[in-house]
């Protein structure tokens, strides 16, 4: 699946989340807000639930009007202001934990993953890889923020980076890979 599609109907977000999307960039706010309530989301409200096609076409309208750079900080916000599970305290549980957030905050049904699928701490690579219908620059925010949050204390910079080598939703693939180095 290409980015905005969702992988089934029926697919709700919590409202929280949806307030991340907002909060994430206040100069953006009201427009944010305007663009939301034009795709059917007014008003969003903490412990409310909103169709995951409502909240995907307003994401694909920030991208289309503010660019990838503000769908990446909108990526970075959402682990600020999304339900996380509570015991994290290291990068590899942080990254692990990004799926278990991602089903905390829809409903059930198909709608998709992030999963870590390799992490060597003595090679400093982790490698994740994310089928979902968000768009590519706001996965790469969300594991950026986790990474940076959760890096070892020893390490001053990590990098998140789309290995290009790998199909991409950008190219219309139905997941993303991304290398955690550190």
């Amino acid at each position: 699946m290409a980015q905005y599609i969702p992988f089934e109907e029926g697919i709700d977000v919590n409202g929280q989340t949806v307030l991340a999307f907002i909060n994430a960039l206040p100069m953006f706010r009201d427009d944010m807000l305007e663009i939301l309530a034009k795709h059917g989301i007014s008003n969003p409200k903490e412990g409310e639930w909103y169709p995951q096609l409502a909240w995907l076409n307003a994401f694909r309208e920030i991208g289309e009007k503010y660019g990838a750079n503000t769908l990446f900080a909108i990526g970075k916000a959402i682990p600020e202001n999304a339900d996380f599970p509570p015991d994290i305290d290291n990068l590899e549980k942080a990254l692990g934990a990004i799926d278990v957030a991602y089903h905390m905050n829809h409903t059930k049904g198909n709608i998709g993953h992030y999963k870590l699928v390799k992490f060597n701490g003595e090679d400093k690579i982790a490698i994740m890889e994310c089928r979902n219908p968000y768009p590519s620059n706001f996965d790469r925010g969300i594991i950026t923020t986790m990474a940076r949050k959760f890096k070892p204390p020893s390490v001053l910079l990590i990098a998140v980076e789309l290995d290009t080598s790998k199909p991409s939703r950008l190219d219309g693939a139905e997941q993303c890979t991304y290398r955690i180095t550190w």
